[in-house]
This record gives C-alpha cells, sequence and structure tokens, in this order.
C-alpha cells in the first residue's frame, strides 16, 4: 500500500549510512511513486560476481563486500530511527561503487517495525533462492528474515553459484546442497577454484556461518549485529596476515605497524564483545 511505502520511504529518507544507497528525493502524487536514490556508478554485485571466466572479484573483497552489507543491514535492524526490515537482499541489490564499496539498494519491499514489535505478519515479497522459508510459509517477517537472504548471499560469495538457479543433481536447493556438502566436509565441491586458491583458511569460518545464518527456524539464526561481530574479526585478521605478507621496503616498520594493528583491534572488539553480552539490543 501507498502509505505503508510512503511511511517507509520517509524513514528511508532519514537514513546515512556509508553502505546504503542514498534516497535524495521521493514523490507520492503520482500514479506511480517517483523515487531518485544517489547515482552509484558501478554495477551491482551480481554483475561483478557472475562474469564469463574463472576469475571473478578477489576473496578479500568478497570478505570485505560481505562485512559492508552487514553494517548496513545492522544498521537498519537496530540503530535507525525505526527498524527497517529489507525483505530483499540479493546480489542484484548489492550496488559497488567506483572503489568496490558495497551499497545496500532498492527498498521497495522494505517494511519498517514499530518498536515495540519485533515482527510484521505481511504478503510475502521477495527472491526464491533467497527467501526465508519460515517468512514464506508463515507470513511473518522477522529481522531473521534478512538474515536468512545474507546467509543465501555468503554462499553466493563462497560458490558463484546463483541461488535463483541452482540445483544439485539431487535436486537440492543451493543452501541445502551447500549444508550437506557443509556437513560431510566436502566442501571443496561446490567453492569457487578462484577462493580456493586465494583463501588462507578462512573459508571453513565464513561456511559455517551462512549455515548458520541459513538455519531453518529463526531464532537459531543470530542477529545481523553478532554477524556484523563475526565478520569484522575475520576482515581483520585478514588485514593483519596481509600486512605481514608484503614485502616492503623498511621490513621494521611494517613488523611495527602491524604490531599496532593487532593491538588496536583486539582491543576494539574486546570491547564490542563485552557491551554485545551486557546489553539488551532493541529489535
Amino acid at each position: 500500500p501507498v502509505g505503508a511505502n510512503f511511511g517507509c520511504q520517509h524513514i528511508l529518507s532519514q537514513v546515512n549510512h556509508r553502505n546504503v544507497v542514498k534516497l535524495i528525493a521521493c514523490c507520492f502524487e503520482t500514479e506511480v511513486p517517483l523515487l531518485a536514490y544517489e547515482f552509484i556508478s558501478n554495477g551491482t554485485l551480481y554483475q561483478h560476481l557472475h562474469v564469463e571466466g574463472p576469475k571473478s572479484l578477489s576473496w578479500v573483497h568478497r570478505i570485505r563486500i560481505a562485512l559492508e552489507v552487514a553494517r548496513a543491514l545492522s544498521y537498519l535492524h537496530s540503530a535507525a530511527s525505526i527498524p527497517i526490515f529489507h525483505r530483499d537482499i540479493k546480489s542484484s541489490n548489492i550496488l559497488l561503487d567506483d572503489s568496490f564499496i558495497a551499497k545496500v539498494s532498492d527498498f521497495g519491499a522494505s517494511r519498517y517495525i514499530p518498536i515495540d514489535q519485533t515482527e510484521l505478519t505481511t504478503a510475502v515479497q521477495g527472491t526464491l533462492g533467497y527467501l526465508d522459508p519460515m517468512y514464506y510459509y508463515t507470513g511473518r517477517l522477522t529481522e531473521k528474515s534478512d538474515v536468512f537472504s545474507f546467509g543465501v548471499l555468503l554462499i553466493e560469495l563462497l560458490t558463484r553459484k546463483k541461488p535463483f538457479v541452482y540445483r544439485s543433481v539431487d535436486g537440492d536447493s543451493l543452501v541445502s546442497h551447500f549444508e550437506k556438502l557443509l556437513a560431510t566436509r566436502n566442501l571443496a565441491g561446490i567453492i569457487d577454484p578462484q577462493v580456493m586458491e586465494e583463501e588462507d583458511g578462512d573459508v571453513q569460518e565464513l561456511a559455517t556461518l551462512a549455515a548458520t545464518c541459513t538455519k531453518l527456524r529463526g531464532e537459531d539464526r543470530p542477529t545481523m549485529r553478532e554477524v556484523e561481530m563475526t565478520l569484522e574479526n575475520l576482515f581483520v585478521k585478514k588485514k593483519v596476515i596481509q600486512c605481514v605478507t608484503i614485502p616492503g621496503r623498511n621490513e621494521v616498520q611494517t613488523h611495527i605497524s602491524t604490531q599496532h594493528v593487532v593491538v588496536s583491534t583486539s582491543r576494539q572488539y574486546t570491547m564490542e564483545a563485552e557491551i554485545l553480552l551486557s546489553a539488551s539490543y532493541p529489535r
């Protein structure tokens, strides 16, 4: 309904986050509502991930993009003035700017949730392959519906398979097949070969996170804030390893810089973990 869309778009116009496409203006006085967003020039994550040939986005880029999307969703769920559930997270709704910074876009299906509620019963919207099965069958939309879609996105980044068309030889969906291979320690059978070449022990961690996000029951999935913190720690470790392995003209200075990164980030995320455990975050 236009009234609900207007309310959500009004709230979105006040959202200011580095990884959310900015809504500049909107007009609901026309037959078809008009929305004007900032221009993002570098296409969608889908276009960059599913290119022809064996090479696509680097593994480091994929982890960073996943982190940036998680930051955006965590913000929308728990830090915006009123919680917003996107309802259609997928690679074609993630835009990349000239520096390959991720921007969550296309809020046509999104809904805002009154602060005193944690779910909303509504007509099902979203994209098959990414859609939370519990939301699909019950119509109950919660923040964990976005978590499921994000988990599918992680699997897509790991495998370069398209969730809405993929079927295994046994007829399983991408999520089902991925989780079976993870359970039998046979992930190499589905992970993108480029990722296998470039990763250094972090695929298992990301695969486990993806499987947790896509658990059938919403209450068994993490919050986007918890997902964000997991990816923050993973990305920090990745950057530290790069600092150690990239040769420089001054090895002593490189070593000192790396030590500084380890100390500062360790303290930062330890504090965040303490805060997360001791506080009740709004849903």
